[in-house]
């Protein structure tokens, strides 16, 4: 039996008293997983709380505090979700000040599923589970050692194979423009498919998920037709990285790059920092 499952279920017991509800995980007919708000009221459903398979909770935790700004709630988050919640906080989506994180620390086969080079947390109050070592990503650094004109040939296969059913853009937790471009006609035909030009749907959603990605890989798992949309937003992190020096989700201080204005990022007119 998963340890960590006994150890999250009696720190949320702890917690419960504390606070109006605790999102986090739960299986029901036919091992179906879904979130859930765990309440103080009904104790007895803690016996179906899960910790796997991964379901995304940053959503659930910003729909519950817009409905309910002055909820007191703990959400259960790993590495990829603490920071997707830090990243919303930044991005003002969230207000974390009555918010308690319960870090749930990845086991080895978890990271390797998801190829994550950080499957820990580092902001939670509370934590479950003993930190682990990220892994590689063979993927990202096969694509990465590709020339430009392989990359390229590379993403227009596989962005031919889109369907355009938005599950990418609706599953990301760091979606959350009130006008998304991918709805304008200009910019992705609607109607049609095959589209046009696939590129155009993917080029922008890239240009949106710059400094913002958390490798959650939620749009991969969604992705019906496989494409491996979380390689294209590594290597743009990496970008990231070394041009801004900017990690998401590494500091709940430091501003996103996009956030920044030329004097507080210090930046050339090339728009590379010194």
């Amino acid at each position: 039996m998963d340890t960590r499952l006994t150890d999250l279920r009696q720190t949320i017991q702890k917690i419960l008293p504390e606070v109006d509800g605790v999102i986090g995980l739960k299986g029901g007919p036919a091992g179906i997983v879904a979130p859930h708000l765990f309440v103080k009221e009904r104790p007895e459903e803690l016996d179906a709380l899960v910790v796997w398979p991964k379901e995304p909770l940053p959503d659930t935790l910003k729909i519950i505090l817009r409905a309910h700004p002055e909820a007191k709630l703990a959400v259960v988050c790993r590495g990829c979700e603490e920071r997707g919640i830090v990243e919303m906080f930044k991005h003002a989506q969230i207000n974390l000040e009555n918010v308690t994180l319960i870090g749930l620390q990845c086991e080895q086969a978890e990271a390797e599923f998801c190829r994550c080079a950080k499957p820990f947390t580092v902001h939670s109050k509370l934590t479950v589970g003993q930190p682990i070592q990220g892994v590689p990503d063979p993927l990202t650094d096969r694509i990465a050692a590709m020339s430009q004109s392989e990359k390229l040939d590379f993403w227009k296969q596989e962005f031919e194979h889109c369907l355009k059913c938005y599950g990418c853009r609706n599953i990301c937790p760091q979606c959350f423009c009130n006008i998304c471009a991918l709805e304008d006609e200009k910019w992705v035909q609607t109607g049609r498919l095959p589209m046009p030009n696939p590129s155009m749907y993917h080029l922008i959603r890239a240009m949106h998920m710059t400094a913002k990605c958390v490798a959650c890989r939620e749009c991969e798992e969604t992705c019906p037709v496989g494409i491996p949309m979380a390689v294209q937003f590594r290597l743009i992190a990496r970008d990231v990285k070394e041009m801004f020096g900017y990690e998401t989700g590494a500091s709940l201080e430091q501003k996103p790059p996009q956030l920044l204005t030329l004097e507080e990022g210090d930046f050339e007119r090339t728009g590379l920092p010194h």
